[in-house]
């Protein structure tokens, strides 16, 4: 009788989430967070093993992290040309950079999920949930950006949102707090605005691409809603488990970290709905 060959142990959600962050090529990368998202939703309630949440992790030196396609150029932030809706080039840059937010936001969220371990099963549920929605944007302003004859990587970017996930990898105190809760809730803000400015647009040429573009915001708008309150959850949870005061720790970690300070006009509806307190959105005002 040949010997029994062990069977292979899969691989936990959350290194599978590592392994979809290492991907390059960004049609793949939304699909490794697609098929992530679906093997977590196949285990329905069974899914406390497969997360490996106490294990520890270490990505491959040999790889990227996170992985990259070569383009777009990334550029400092002001390098960044303004980008008008009125024409089909300036409509395009104008999705590619609402896009590359959204490819960046998928890599936040797989970072969150592997890097941290020892947090409740809820954490790594949630960020799951939020790389998957993530990644369907992209995949919404794609479409949307290759009937104007464009692709993700057309024009140039910045590096911003990966640089404060650098700057917060040993703390996920900070991760939550500058990044979703920061960063992230600054579209809460600026959606409405961009929105607006879209359906100002009445040239034949560019005109439905732009009215396509409000419906995408419009769905981006209501999920980055639950995404900020997925890190003002967890930014409570953890100020809570350290006693710490929430309101002021945050000054602290935003000027520790050089996180940009926020200008009006707010969306302050977004932001209640997304757990903001009304010492917080009084805070936005202050000195």
């Amino acid at each position: 009788m040949p010997p029994t060959v062990p069977a292979e142990t899969p691989a936990s959600l959350r290194e599978q989430a590592l392994e979809a962050l290492c991907t390059a090529d960004p049609t793949a990368k939304a699909a490794a967070t697609h098929a992530l998202w679906a093997r977590w939703r196949a285990l329905g309630g069974a899914d406390e093993s497969a997360w490996a949440a106490q294990a520890g992790m270490a990505p491959n030196p040999a790889r990227p992290l996170p992985g990259r396609p070569e383009r777009p150029e990334l550029v400092p932030a002001q390098a960044v040309a303004q980008r008008s809706p009125f024409t089909r080039e300036g409509l395009a840059a104008l999705l590619h950079a609402i896009a590359h937010i959204e490819f960046n936001a998928i890599d936040l969220a797989l970072d969150a999920l592997w890097r941290f371990p020892g947090l409740p099963l809820d954490f790594y549920r949630q960020w799951l949930q939020v790389a998957h929605e993530e990644a369907t944007h992209f995949g919404l302003l794609r479409e949307l950006l290759l009937t104007l004859g464009h692709d993700y990587g057309d024009f140039p970017a910045h590096n911003g949102l990966w640089e404060m996930c650098v700057k917060t990898q040993h703390d996920p105190l900070a991760r939550m707090a500058l990044v979703p809760r920061t960063l992230e809730a600054r579209g809460l803000d600026a959606t409405p605005l961009i929105q607006s400015r879209l359906r100002q647009v009445t040239a034949r040429e560019v005109k439905q691409e732009a009215q396509r573009a409000v419906e995408i915001l419009d769905t981006i708008l209501r999920d980055e809603i639950g995404h900020v309150a997925v890190g003002n959850r967890w930014y409570g949870w953890l100020c809570a488990q350290q006693g710490i005061e929430p309101l002021s720790h945050y000054r602290r970690l935003a000027r520790e970290h050089a996180a940009p300070r926020l200008r009006p006009p707010f969306n302050d509806a977004a932001r209640r709905a997304a757990g903001f307190t009304q010492a917080e959105l009084d805070a936005l005002l202050g000195p």
